[in-house]
């Protein structure tokens, strides 16, 4: 299952508390094809029926069915560069 670092939960939470207004917001994370790696990331009020829900730290990610085998065994992190822009990074884990 994907994970999250605390870094990546803080960001996720405070982009979709800021972008939706509500805490049961979460980012989607999702793929054109099954166990294709081109993934995009969108906020979402709320997880479609297929999604696999990932909570960390108040943070919450929809990951579609095309990406959830591709993620199953990653790490996500974030930061915030210095002109405010934010880098997702998807990685082992550990």
């Amino acid at each position: 299952m994907l994970t999250l670092t605390e870094n990546a939960s803080t960001i996720v939470k405070t982009i979709t508390l800021q972008t939706t207004g509500t805490e049961d917001a979460g980012l989607r994370i999702s793929s054109p094809a099954a166990a294709s790696t081109d993934l995009s990331v969108a906020v979402a009020t709320a997880p479609e029926a297929t999604d696999a829900v990932v909570e960390s730290g108040g943070a919450r990610i929809f990951v579609d069915e095309n990406a959830a085998p591709v993620l199953d065994d990653k790490i996500l992190d974030a930061e915030v560069d210095e002109a405010g822009a934010v880098r997702f990074a998807i990685g082992e884990q550990a």
